[in-house]
């Protein structure tokens, strides 16, 4: 594979949007336009280069996220574009999250009919927290209910975004042919004979003129908001090049003040080529991005490194994958520096070395071998043994941290054991493999019974990790029904103070701690701190704050983990002579239970945020149905003929919904659920 030597002609771009609005489709385009591939797959036809998976191709789902790499020619000048194609439905949003933390830019697939879905919003937002500009492609401008004003509008009122619109569709549903290419003010139609290969310009049909016309002076009416020098020339009257306005365009995009705005059918063949020209134009190569920012091993230093090859070292693993052939391979997003093979790294997370045994770069699960790669590729590494999802990686003596990647907290959980004892050994190591590959998929023992719990995001989630433990790792086993993932938390405050004095192994040790917990409502997650005026040891502080993190993982009501509380040490009882780390740690983590018993322990549930597609004619019923359920409707939203219901409800009352939803709708409705916050469980 060809390679691009300059990082400038490099863009390293993922694909995002609501599940089935055409990601896949679209790549697959981007893939046969190229030259990477041959022949078209279709997702349908369970045939997607990218969707390699055995259970994908089932499904017609993208289930994990894939990269591959192509290369697309703009005025003579070859660029390389490194794609992930990632999944939209909500269960595998953490493959979106660790995807979008390493690429540079993105484009957002929206649907011509549907518009802004709930998926939508919630990758844009991801995309929103990690600063990455976007363009957008209005898709299936040919299905029936394709309205690109409409799409257009979505996305400047419900994500906030200002679309400029590079291009607008030639004809529209069954008589869409092309789009209008409103920076040269061209016709531009594909041939059906190719495939959509063959590219014809020409003069804009003279029924379109006004529209493109009129399309055009709000284009750059709304570049010169950002831009001062098209400003003046439009005041002044001066001609406008074609070149001045892709400048002015390039540079609102990588500031992220616009959103260019592109439409077509990526299934009928049609605008994939002016995509990827937008894809080159507007979208930063590794060199338009501010320099990647860590912290020294002390957290305390701010430190930098540039997109260079000859800076040192810093990479992220953003995805571990259990292979069949070469066993553990990690996905590296290089940001700074040169890896090769048999080079010798240092990953300061774990403290551990570790040595790169092959580099590859990956097309989707085909790989080619490389001897070296630098600063702005994704590859995949074999040879590392520690590394997991997040970890840095860099050079010994110029050690660096960069920013973690999140993972998501899983909301259900099912009860799982082989069909043989013989199998329970390879069954825990097997849980464990997929365990580091998918941070967001946790596996647990219940207390009481002693089964193992797994637990995901949702029950497709699960679902399909149990189907790989069948087909890859070649295991029978047994699950029970979903259950909840339920939290605990408090709701008053409380402070106590816990005195750990006891000889061990011959000498006493002793250790004195006041913890004060409090809640902390409006978040999901706990706080941990230190009055500032408490004087101990590095050392002894980090035993302490181990003690409530464990603590905390256990609550006093049924043993769920603790969230949504502010933990503060108040205070720190040391004797010099009996000083000794496993007291702090027992004594913290004791005067942590006092307080959690004190405080008014109670039970937390998962609370969805469900959106629920149906024709009007039903709505009544649904409703119904919810308010069974003690859903609360937040809104409706009328959309031609159907409605769109925005729900809040309980994750416990909603297992198998589905098949209810189908029995209230003659199967006409749809709906997706994403987690939204944990509340208060109430008495039913």
């Amino acid at each position: 594979m060809e390679r691009t030597p300059k990082l400038s002609n490099v863009r390293n771009i993922g694909i995002i949007a609501h599940i089935d609005a055409g990601k896949t489709t679209t790549t697959e385009r981007i893939l046969f336009y190229t030259g990477k591939s041959h022949k078209i797959g279709e997702v349908h036809d369970g045939a997607a280069t990218m969707d390699w998976m055995a259970q994908e191709q089932e499904r017609g789902i993208t289930i994990t996220a894939a990269s591959t790499s192509c290369f697309w020619k703009v005025k003579e000048q070859v660029n390389q574009i490194n794609i992930i194609d990632t999944p939209g439905h909500v269960d595998f949003t953490l493959e979106v999250e660790r995807s979008l933390r390493v690429l540079d830019g993105a484009v957002v697939v929206f649907c011509g009919v549907a518009g802004v879905e709930p998926q939508s919003e919630t990758v844009w937002r991801q995309a929103n927290a990690h600063g990455i500009p976007r363009l957008s492609f209005i898709n299936k401008m040919d299905r029936i209910g394709a309205d690109f004003d409409a799409a257009v509008a979505q996305v400047k009122e419900i994500l906030g975004a200002h679309p400029i619109c590079i291009n607008i569709p030639l004809g529209q549903e069954e008589g869409f042919k092309g789009v209008i290419d409103l920076i040269n003010m061209q016709a531009i139609t594909f041939s059906e004979a190719s495939l959509g290969a063959e590219v014809t310009l020409k003069p804009i049909p003279e029924e379109f003129r006004e529209k493109a016309q009129s399309a055009r002076e709000s284009m750059i009416e709304t570049l010169t908001l950002f831009n001062d020098d098209l400003l003046e020339s439009v005041l002044e009257d001066r001609a406008i090049s074609t070149q001045q306005i892709i400048d002015s365009i390039r540079a609102a995009c990588l500031r992220n003040e616009i959103t260019p705005v592109l439409c077509g059918s990526a299934f009928k063949n049609k605008g994939i080529q002016p995509l990827l020209d937008g894809i080159v134009r507007f979208l930063p190569s590794p060199l338009d991005r501010p320099a990647i920012r860590g912290t020294d091993i002390s957290g305390k230093k701010i430190l930098e490194r540039k997109p260079e090859p000859d800076e040192p070292l810093a990479a992220l693993v953003f995805k571990i994958q259990a292979d069949s052939f070469a066993g553990r391979i990690s996905y590296l997003r290089i940001y700074s520096g040169t890896i090769h093979v048999g080079q010798q790294v240092y990953n300061p997370s774990k403290e551990k070395k570790e040595r790169i045994s092959k580099i590859f770069l990956m097309h989707a699960n085909k790989r080619e071998e490389v001897s070296a790669a630098s600063a702005g590729e994704i590859v995949v590494v074999i040879g590392f043994n520690f590394s997991t999802t997040g970890d840095t990686i860099c050079q010994k003596g110029h050690e660096i941290l960069l920013e973690k990647i999140d993972s998501p907290i899983p909301v259900i959980s099912i009860a799982i054991e082989p069909k043989t004892k013989a199998d329970q050994d390879r069954l825990d190591e097997s849980l464990q493999k997929l365990e580091v590959e998918d941070p967001s998929f946790s596996v647990g023992r219940d207390k009481e019974t002693g089964q193992i719990l797994i637990s995901g995001m949702g029950e497709l989630h699960l679902e399909i990790l149990v189907e790989r433990l069948k087909r890859e790792f070649g295991l029978k086993v047994n699950t029970g029904k979903p259950q909840v993932a339920y939290r605990e938390t408090i709701k008053k405050a409380a402070t106590a103070s816990e005195i750990f004095d006891k000889p061990i192994a011959g000498r006493t040790i002793f250790a004195g701690c006041v913890v004060m917990v409090e809640p902390l409502p409006g978040k999901e997650k706990n706080a941990i701190e230190f009055s500032p005026d408490i004087e101990a040891s590095d050392i002894i502080k980090t035993a302490i704050r181990s003690g409530i993190e464990e603590g905390l993982i256990s609550g006093v009501i049924s043993g769920y983990p603790v969230l949504k509380v502010r933990v503060v040490i108040q205070e720190v009882t040391i004797k010099e002579e009996e000083v000794d780390p496993t007291a702090f740690r027992i004594a913290a983590a004791l005067a942590l239970r006092k307080c959690l018993l004190a405080g008014k322990p109670v039970l937390l549930e998962p609370v969805m945020s469900v959106e629920i597609t149906t024709p009007a004619e039903f709505t009544g019923d649904i409703i119904g149905d919810l308010n069974s359920r003690k859903g609360r409707v937040k809104s409706i939203e009328d959309k031609k003929e159907i409605q769109i219901l925005s729900v809040g409800v309980a994750l416990s009352t909603m297992f198998g919904y589905l098949t209810i939803l189908r029995s209230l709708t003659q199967g006409r409705a749809s709906f997706s659920m994403m987690f939204d916050h944990y509340d208060e469980v109430h008495p039913t």
